[in-house]
């Protein structure tokens, strides 16, 4: 900034320097916006413009069954038994599962608290008395840059849930970067609310809906399998909403060595979808930054033209304000002078108080004003005096009306504005800058840089 030199030193080095790159970079550019001082979110307040911050994690929903395996995919990918898992339905309402500082749970209010962008889930009457955080210091796989949100398993019939668990899926899903939704070969994988929440759900986010046949080591030989996807696939193909091209469910189950399976495993691909997407936020996230930063830098740029124009619309409005009030009072002095000649002092008085010369130079701007006084009889001499006087009310009201004033900026808030830019266009973009070829250098060679 103009005579400033805004720098950001991080809060402790030894927690940063424990991050992975993409955690820094994605933690550096939510600072970058929620920086209470020169946060672009406050920047960008002072320009009418509503910015949000990045989210440090990605989210991803699971959906299926009851019984689907989606606690214990959780427990396997963060290596922590966290979640219960069994037949029975154990997760009866949603569960966020994160990385921390130290093993905790929290309750609804303290979830809604940690998560604000899911403050609108307080809307959905119930919710929040089944909502639940569970923190891990678990630091497995990619799982410090992600957010599960484990959901009540699905059913059919007379089950009943203390919440619209419909509606508060579909809400979820908007906000998921993932979807995953898992089929059990074994238990309701074609309950008709998990297909239609599918359905639903794929009507707007097909993009980031994927399915897995979940516990595949468990549907028996390889025959059995192949029937139960084509199955699966079949019912799911029957609706509308998914029945597209390109179709993929693969087989996935948990690894153990004490049970041996020829069923193959495709586990790690769901890995490498998650890792796949944490990238694409990352770039995401620092284009958006940059388009960010543009869009303020043009803002501001925009509101100093509109004070520039509003400053030259004010100076020609004084002006012809000033223009038009002295009209006005010169109306009323011709008036009151030629009312003192003709009624109250003498041509001698007048030639003796103001001289020969200043008294011809009146007398002769006094002159059109003297002939219609004299053309006027005496009993209509008050009208002309009326209307004289009108018109220069009439003058008086038009300078008032011609010389409103357009509000301006002032001097500081100028400043600020153009200090505002300058640290938009230097400090954040060129940040933005360096933590792409940080990212970059991740995989591809410094000579391409």
């Amino acid at each position: 900034m103009a005579g400033k030199t805004r720098q950001k030193s991080a809060a402790n080095v030894a927690e940063s320097a424990s991050l992975s790159l993409n955690e820094r970079i994605l933690k550096e550019c939510h600072i970058l916006y929620t920086d209470p001082d020169n946060g672009l979110i406050r920047i960008a307040e002072t320009v009418d413009l509503t910015l949000l911050a990045p989210r440090k994690k990605i989210t991803i929903l699971l959906i299926g069954n009851h019984s689907a395996g989606k606690s214990t995919f959780i427990n396997w990918y963060i290596e922590e038994h966290i979640q219960k898992t069994g037949v029975a339905i154990e997760t009866q309402g949603f569960t966020f599962v994160t990385s921390g500082r130290k093993r905790e749970s929290l309750t609804g209010n303290a979830t809604l608290h940690l998560y604000s962008h899911f403050e609108p889930l307080r809307n959905i009457e119930g919710v929040v008395d089944y909502l639940v955080t569970e923190i891990s210091t678990s630091k497995q796989k990619k799982f410090s840059l992600v957010t599960f949100v484990d959901t009540p398993g699905l059913v059919d019939g007379d089950m009943k849930y203390p919440f619209d668990v419909n509606k508060a899926i579909l809400w979820l899903g908007d906000l998921a970067d993932l979807i995953f939704v898992f089929f059990d070969p074994i238990g309701q994988a074609l309950c008709k609310r998990t297909l239609t929440l599918v359905e639903q759900l794929s009507e707007t986010h097909a993009d980031r809906m994927r399915f897995y046949l979940s516990k595949a080591d468990e549907a028996g030989h390889e025959g059995d399998r192949q029937r139960v996807l084509m199955q699966i696939v079949q019912e799911l193909c029957k609706r509308p909403g998914l029945n597209r091209t390109g179709f993929d469910m693969p087989t996935i189950y948990i690894p153990n060595s004490n049970k041996p399976s020829r069923c193959m495993n495709q586990i790690e691909e769901v890995c490498s979808d998650i890792e796949k997407t944490i990238n694409q936020t990352v770039q995401n996230t620092l284009n958006t930054l940059e388009k960010d930063c543009e869009n303020i830098a043009t803002l501001i740029q925009e509101k100093l033209e509109q004070d520039r124009e509003a400053c030259s619309y004010n100076l020609r409005s004084w002006t012809k304000g000033i223009l038009f009030y002295m009209l006005g009072i010169l109306l009323l002095m011709l008036l009151g002078l030629n009312f003192l000649i003709e009624n109250v002092i003498s041509h001698d008085i007048f030639h003796y108080l103001l001289g020969d010369h200043v008294c011809e130079a009146v007398l002769s701007y006094l002159q059109p004003i003297n002939r219609i006084w004299h053309e006027i009889s005496s009993a209509h001499r008050v009208y002309f005096y009326f209307v004289i006087f009108l018109l220069a009310v009439f003058f008086f009201m038009f300078a008032k009306f011609t010389s409103r004033r357009q509000p301006t900026l002032s001097r500081r808030q100028k400043r600020q504005l153009l200090e505002n830019k300058d640290y938009v266009q230097n400090y954040s973009k060129g940040k933005k800058q360096t933590l792409y070829k940080e990212y970059l250098h991740q995989s591809v060679a410094e000579h391409d840089l």
